[in-house]
């Protein structure tokens, strides 16, 4: 079973309440099956772990509420997520280091945030392919998730003309994904 931290889920519920009030975060609630219902109406602790597609259900709610159903709308509530959780000690390193050294370092972020899920790089000049494995077909909103993230990250190390894409959808259920991402500077 792939896990998420339970502090993006409090990231994110926070960040609807703030943007959208707490009517709408009921709403989308409201509209979850019992199941996932039952995360959402409890307390989620930061330091506890939850199954992801509870949060991906979430996720598609929150979208059809507040987003008419644009997934790229994803994108840019990850980079203002990123921003958030990537604070204190995360930020410093990230603002000295490289858009290589970001890279480098990735895996051990992202598996800050998620169980069962791995990510390897492979690195070029001023590019890299990222493959992650874990994932299933259910998580493809995650790809909206993660292109916000890895923009932002490269972005905050000082990279210009971030540009991350698809190579394999988590969607085509290959047991992996794969993302192109390239830039400029630094």
């Amino acid at each position: 079973m792939i896990e998420i931290k339970g502090s993006v889920i409090r990231d994110s519920i926070e960040s609807i309440k703030k943007r959208n009030g707490e009517d709408v975060y009921d709403n989308i609630v409201g509209r979850l099956n019992d199941e996932t219902k039952k995360v959402f109406e409890n307390i989620v602790l930061s330091s506890s772990w939850y199954r992801l597609d509870d949060f991906v259900r979430f996720l598609e709610q929150d979208l059809l509420q507040t987003a008419n159903g644009h997934e790229n709308e994803l994108i840019k509530r990850s980079e203002t997520l990123i921003e958030k959780q990537l604070k204190g000690l995360y930020k410093f390193f990230i603002k000295l280091g490289s858009p290589e050294f970001v890279l480098n370092r990735s895996s051990m972020v992202f598996e800050t945030y998620f169980r069962g899920i791995s990510v390897n790089v492979k690195m070029g000049n001023n590019r890299a392919t990222l493959t992650f494995t874990g994932f299933e077909k259910q998580h493809r909103l995650m790809g909206f998730s993660i292109i916000g993230f890895y923009t932002k990250a490269l972005e905050m190390s000082g990279a210009k003309d971030v540009n991350m894409r698809y190579v394999t959808l988590i969607e085509s259920n290959k047991g992996y994904c794969e993302f192109e991402l390239t830039w400029t500077g630094k």
